[in-house]
């Protein structure tokens, strides 16, 4: 074992002994190693690893298993992985006591000693390193624990200055995870896809659907694990707790551990509060005093609350957050404190009958520090398959490869979308999206949300007719109207309901939730569970129940929410994995990071089977590793409206793209804001305009610039709790804030040849549509951090505003390019921050100089933008190119070559662009096609996208070469 003791030594050593060691039990007697037919498997001779499998899944990809068991029989199907070893040439040569596993692109080097593996590249040199693997006996997981699993970690040791990506949806505000403690794991607002891609050019996919960490391997520990406490008066043992009933002190006392973190069943505390604020109208908590580092270093504090907290140290305020009541989540902070040195701290709380503790995670030594680690709970062997590229999205294409390509979605999914937490009746939604028609404003598909069966029949699948008198009709209209509906669909089911009992007499209820009682929110609470999506004939019974029930009204597209599964919310994790323990594949230990993608891939393999030639469409709240491949997006949950909030979406969406999954959206707005948005007094806030007037301008300005941010997301999506989200709901018309929103509207649609472009590359090219700046500029160090700006396709530097009454913000501009503000059009030269200009109605976008952006006309609906007029922005001052993509847009033609191709390129030194010869066809495309070509030089507004057209051809498909006028 290395010479080092973790923090929190004696609890990590007690809770996890073997994985603080390196490789666990090992000798030096030489191991000895057969070829298979897809690479080797090694056994090793004194290990508590008895074997390590090397299969080679393709000349970039290579798959490590290491097992405690005598071969490799036991390990369990993920879901994640579809691939195949292919029959690729290989060669193994064992040399220096390593037995080398090489194909043309990449080199996985085993000692025979130790097990541990080396890759390389196709030039030799070193891209990771194996530093010990160890594993430990299954603790904290509800039963049964099956005598084969094991908590397994697996530490690698990465270059300097190497940084590290993807890791799918975290809201922590974070893009680079080198040196970070993440918890990989399923939440409202979580998304685990456990694939970590290197600014070195590979990948690792971590082949576990348990709850897995990188860093530290032990869960966020409570205070008294990493400091010693002091109340106020300075007394050891604790820090002093207050309760106040607004300015009445209720109760004085002290307390080591703050936690007021989950409920135990139903809506029962598993730590009550005090008596004496039983009954508080106005609750406050304060906690106070000092804490006192037991080791120096990075100590990491992560407060999981719900109501308003602050949390300062030394008189420095590290966190002032807010969330509604009923979805906490982890806030974190980072500070450098001396061990000995006492630092006074003070949190202060007002519940909103929300939820709190303080945690934290104190320094790692510096060896781990250096490492890059995967913890495993519980699974069955150590496991993972390392990718090699020579680009960001090379690394990507391989975790594609390995898990599925992504699907097309039907063009109309990248227009407009409104929402809202919910319409209360059909007249309520059509009355919304005719107004968006009356108002010329475009728009492609509004969205029934959740409640339109009657109160008592969750999961029945009908409509309460008192207030959706004639589905079909609605739907109907919803088509006359040139726009589409998606509906709200939940895996939930009341246990009167037929569709429960159809499920429950099959065995495919999860009924320890309805055992316990834990009823739900809705009136005064009914009985509840999910079903279990692991088990297929389950899962064909619930497509069959929404098909009959739904499918038959027309809908065109599935929002599978709470699909984590949120079966009871706020009970503890290891009390949620219970509630699917066991399932039918399964503990839900094992299994519970991947509930969504059994669930979303059946209801996507059963529209395929229904509607035929359709495109399906789902929208789902959480996923995993291979969702990209089930016709789905993914969005971060219920957010809050917060400046906060909509910043930490950057990065959100950020690690989603760099996961692999390259279609993710949010809620515009935020879906939850605090009172005083919601409400004005007895008026509960529709409008803004019932708004208290003091609120007004902040609540314009905060929707405003998220309006403009999700403009450039794959998915563009307004919706929320009240007040109410529409545009006219939001401001005047005629108004800054309605005018702006508006523009931005019809920019994302005249966007929509460059748009749809970038969705058909995500399936036919592994791309990624919302890209952080590693990806393209990984040559320039400056870009390795940034979480704020991001690249939306190869065009566009995006750079949302975040900040409440900012007129302007940094903006790096990446070296290596010049750059254009598309507002304004004036010339920068990359390699610099500048102050860009943000006025309230525009949002700072810049464009890369050779960049060949192709735009269209004006349009109410992506269905008129079929065989429309092109605009070529060329954005003169460097060589450019781009390929046009085009299908119908609705159909699976796209998997059978039906879909066009126009390459375009811009040569800077001739001052010519070049329409080359298109490539494909599809049924209904037009054989000629107009197309204009604008020059952008810094003497232009590349904003106002109908002047300086300076020259007009019809093009048939043949190539023609336009010189620069």
């Amino acid at each position: 074992m290395k010479n080092f003791k973790p923090k929190n030594s004696l609890l990590a050593l007690a809770l996890f002994p073997a994985l603080y060691g390196c490789e666990g039990k090992q000798d030096t007697k030489i191991s000895s190693w057969e070829k298979t037919p897809h690479g080797a498997v090694v056994t090793l001779q004194g290990s508590e690893f008895k074997k390590v499998r090397l299969q080679v899944i393709d000349q970039d990809i290579i798959r490590v298993s290491a097992t405690p068991q005598q071969d490799f029989s036991n390990l369990p199907d993920t879901l994640m992985v579809t691939a195949q070893p292919k029959d690729i040439a290989f060669t193994l040569t064992e040399e220096n006591g390593e037995l080398v596993v090489k194909t043309a692109e990449l080199s996985a080097e085993v000692s025979l000693a130790t097990g541990m593996v080396e890759f390389k590249d196709a030039r030799g040199v070193s891209l990771l390193t194996e530093a010990g693997r160890s594993m430990a006996r299954v603790i904290n997981e509800p039963g049964p624990i099956d005598p084969d699993s094991h908590s397994f970690r697996q530490r690698f040791q990465p270059l300097d200055g190497e940084a590290f990506y993807g890791l799918g949806q975290q809201q922590d505000g974070r893009v680079n995870y080198r040196g970070e403690n993440i918890e990989l794991t399923t939440y409202n607002l979580e998304i685990a896809i456990p694939y970590l891609v290197s600014s070195r050019n590979y990948g690792l996919l971590w082949n576990n659907t348990g709850i897995s960490r990188i860093g530290d391997p032990l869960p966020p520990q409570p205070l008294p694990e990493g400091f010693k406490l002091y109340d106020a008066k300075g007394e050891p043992g604790g820090l002093t707790a207050r309760y106040y009933d607004g300015d009445e002190l209720k109760l004085e006392r002290s307390e080591a551990d703050l936690n007021y973190q989950f409920l135990s069943h139903a809506s029962v505390r598993e730590i009550p509060l005090p008596e004496e604020v039983a009954d508080a109208k106005d609750l406050r908590i304060q906690w106070t005093g000092s804490i006192e580092p037991t080791a120096s270093g990075e100590h990491e504090f992560k407060m999981y609350s719900s109501g308003y907290a602050t949390l300062s140290l030394d008189g420095e305020e590290l966190l002032n957050r807010w969330r509604m009541n009923w979805n906490p989540w982890y806030h974190n902070a980072e500070v450098d404190l001396q061990a000995g040195k006492k630092y006074a701290l003070n949190l202060d709380w007002q519940p909103q009958d929300g939820y709190m503790r303080l945690l934290q995670h104190g320094p790692l030594s510096e060896q781990e520090q250096q490492e890059l680690s995967f913890t495993a709970d519980t699974g069955k062997a150590v496991d993972y398959y390392f990718v090699v590229g020579d680009n960001k999205d090379d690394v990507i294409s391989g975790y594609r490869e390995l898990t599925g390509k992504a699907t097309m979605l039907p063009k109309w999914a990248f227009g407009f979308w409104q929402s809202r937490e919910r319409y209360k009746s059909q007249d309520e939604l059509l009355g919304a999206l005719e107004e968006y028609r009356e108002r010329k404003i475009p728009i492609d598909n509004i969205v029934l949300d959740w409640s339109y069966w009657p109160e008592d029949a969750w999961g029945s699948h009908d409509f309460d007719e008192e207030f959706f008198p004639d589905a079909k009709a609605m739907v109907d209209r919803v088509h006359e109207l040139d726009a589409n509906i998606m509906i709200s669909v939940w895996p939930k089911f009341y246990p009167t309901t037929e569709n429960y009992k159809q499920l429950n007499v099959r065995g495919c209820m999860f009924n320890k939730n309805i055992e316990e009682k834990n009823l739900d929110w809705i009136g005064s609470g009914y009985l509840n569970t999910f079903y279990d999506a692991y088990n297929p004939e389950c899962r064909e019974i619930y497509w069959g129940q929404i098909r009959d029930k739904l499918n038959t009204v027309g809908f065109d597209a599935w929002w599978l929410d709470a699909v984590e599964p949120d079966i009871h919310s706020n009970l503890s994790f290891k009390h949620r994995k219970d509630l699917i323990t066991p399932n039918a594949m399964g503990t839900g230990a094992e299994m519970f990071n991947a509930y969504a993608l059994p669930h979303a891939e059946t209801v996507y393999q059963g529209e395929r089977k229904t509607d035929g030639d359709k495109r399906a469409f789902i929208l789902t709240r959480s996923g995993f590793g291979g969702i990209q491949r089930t016709g789905s997006a993914i969005w971060s949950g219920d957010v809050v409206s917060r400046w906060s909030n909509l910043e930490e979406q950057i990065a959100a969406g950020i690690g989603v793209g760099m996961a692999g999954m390259p279609y993710w959206t949010f809620d515009i707005g935020g879906f939850t804001p605090e009172d005083r948005f919601r409400y004005n007094g007895d008026i509960t806030v529709g409008n803004y305009k019932e708004m208290a007037k003091s609120e007004q301008q902040e609540w314009q300005e905060l929707n405003l610039r998220w309006f403009q941010f999700g403009a450039f997301t794959p998915l563009f999506r307004a919706h929320g709790q009240n007040p109410y989200r529409e545009i006219f709901n939001l401001a005047d018309q005629g108004s800054d804030t309605y005018n702006s929103m508006v523009e931005y509207t019809k920019l994302r649609y005249r966007l929509m040849p460059y748009i749809y472009t970038l969705a058909g590359d995500a399936h036919h090219k592994d791309s990624t549509m919302m890209r952080g700046l590693a990806m393209d500029f990984g040559a320039d160090p400056n870009v390795r951090d940034i979480n704020s700006q991001y690249m939306f396709g190869p065009a566009l530097l995006v750079n949302p505003v975040t900040e409440f009454g900012a007129r302007s913000r940094d903006v790096y501009l990446p070296a290596g390019s010049d750059w254009y503000d598309f507002n304004s059009g004036k010339k920068y030269s990359g390699g610099q921050t500048i102050d860009a200009e943000a006025p309230y109605t525009q949002m700072p976008l810049f464009v890369k100089a050779g960049s060949i952006l192709p735009t269209g006309p004006e349009i109410q609906s992506t269905a008129e933008s079929i065989n429309t007029p092109l605009t070529l922005n060329v954005f003169t001052g460097a060589d450019g190119s781009f390929e046009i993509y085009e299908d119908d847009g609705k159909s699976y033609g796209y998997e059978k070559g039906e879909w066009s191709r126009i390459p375009v390129s811009y040569n800077e030194a001739k001052s010519e662009l070049t329409i080359g010869e298109r490539s494909g066809s599809f049924d209904g495309m037009a054989k000629e096609r107009t197309i204009n070509i604008r020059w952008i030089t810094q003497s232009d507004t590349p904003s106002n996208l109908d002047s300086n057209s300076a020259q007009t051809i019809r093009y048939s498909g043949k190539p023609v070469t336009i010189p620069r006028g």
